[in-house]
């Protein structure tokens, strides 16, 4: 992580925090994009049974394409594929997709993309001092809700040559690549309200951590007041690590009363810190795009392709800043109604053209493509979140595998 290099150096107050953030902007200048997937892992056979990490591990193949495996709080599969060029970095990550997803179902288990489980109740299986600091922190019953029940498609995305122009474009389009991805509307069994019960989980956590970092001015700058805001999660102790008390101490604080933490934080404390805040985009040496929905394996790709495109390419960035900048900011709009505002849905039109438009352009071949142009056609022309396909699912009387994203309705 760029910026968050170990150091026992002091932090003693904004200055240095600032030094810190502008660091956090200073990645590699290339174009390469780093995909991160996360699935719900259900039981074929009672899909309603929280599935042990243990038997999803068991059941994982090699995989050739080089992806990554980790697993979140409440079982959660994460496959992060190797970062590069946009049309490789899709390829290897979907083939490696495909044999996980064979693999589990030969254990009897289903790969499921959507954002929010739909069915069980919150189970946390991962019991390290992160989560349980994290747990203590956040609360019920977002907290938990938000450790074990959701899931999210990661795009990570080189800063270029102009860090701060990439940042822009990040911000600028959040609520409506939000909206047209938008796929977790059930929870508990019955619908949630939201097109994005997962973004909507996300806006109602600590806010001095998951709140927009903001965009306009000195992108740094405004990192740097973010991490001094944040609520401290977890003091990283010289012996051992222990939770931080539960108040509303901040890095802030910490910095002006060094005893508040055992000792006074430096900048290793400083980029832990950094690592237990979640805006919807963070900076880490590179651009990291949080708020899109988890979707289904057929949908992933133009997801990543889509972003990649209007974050990489100057042309279509122009044509979809200028498209979203009436919905800039709404997250909490395009999280309850997704593409159902005729606004919002004419304005995602114009920004998938331009990433179809675009993708030649940064080497992507026709498949790549099509799948833009197959999502746009079936989902946003017609004003119809991914979300939508699950509850009609759902409403037909289809049983719980059909609806829950194991295959893509009629």
């Amino acid at each position: 992580m760029t910026g968050t290099e170990n150091s026992e150096a002091r932090v003693r107050g904004p200055a240095d925090v600032e030094e810190f953030a502008r660091r956090c902007f200073q990645g590699t200048p290339g174009d390469r994009i780093g995909v991160e997937l996360e699935f719900l892992v259900f039981d074929r056979e009672e899909p309603s049974r929280h599935v042990r990490v243990e038997r999803t591990a068991g059941a994982l193949p090699a995989l050739a394409g080089g992806s990554a495996v980790s697993f979140e709080p409440g079982g959660q599969l994460e496959l992060a594929g190797p970062p590069g060029p946009l049309p490789g970095a899709v390829r290897a990550l979907a083939a490696d997709v495909e044999c996980v997803r064979a693999a589990l179902r030969e254990e009897g288990l289903a790969l499921a993309g959507m954002g929010l489980d739909p069915l069980r109740t919150p189970l946390r299986q991962l019991r390290q001092p992160r989560y349980e600091a994290m747990a203590e922190l956040l609360g019920e019953p977002y907290g938990p809700i938000m450790m074990c029940l959701t899931a999210s498609v990661q795009v990570n995305v080189d800063f270029g040559e102009r860090p701060a122009v990439r940042w822009e474009r990040a911000c600028g389009l959040g609520p409506l690549l939000s909206a047209c991805f938008a796929n977790s509307p059930i929870l508990d069994g019955r619908p949630c309200g939201w097109m994005s019960g997962r973004q909507a989980v996300w806006l109602h956590l600590d806010p001095t951590r998951t709140r927009p970092v903001g965009s306009g001015g000195d992108p740094a700058a405004a990192w740097a007041r973010y991490l001094m805001d944040a609520r401290l999660m977890l003091v990283p102790e010289r012996r051992p690590r222990r939770h931080t008390p539960p108040n509303r101490a901040t890095f802030g604080h910490w910095t002006k009363a060094p005893r508040l933490g055992g000792h006074p934080p430096t900048t290793t404390d400083l980029a832990y810190h950094a690592t237990t805040v979640f805006p919807p985009v963070r900076p880490r040496g590179w651009l990291e795009i949080r708020y899109l929905d988890a979707v289904h394996p057929r949908w992933w790709p133009a997801c990543v392709a889509v972003t990649s495109a209007l974050l990489l390419d100057d042309r279509a960035a122009d044509a979809a800043l200028a498209a979203a900048e009436p919905f800039a900011g709404r997250w909490w709009q395009s999280a309850q109604v997704g593409l159902g505002d005729r606004r919002v849905r004419r304005a995602a039109e114009t920004c998938f053209r331009a990433a179809a438009e675009a993708l030649p352009r940064l080497g992507a071949g026709r498949d790549l493509v099509a799948a833009v142009e197959s999502f746009a056609e079936r989902q946003v022309v017609p004003g119809r979140s991914p979300a939508l396909d699950l509850l009609r699912a759902r409403d037909g009387g289809a049983g719980p595998l059909d609806w829950l994203g194991e295959e893509v309705p009629a």
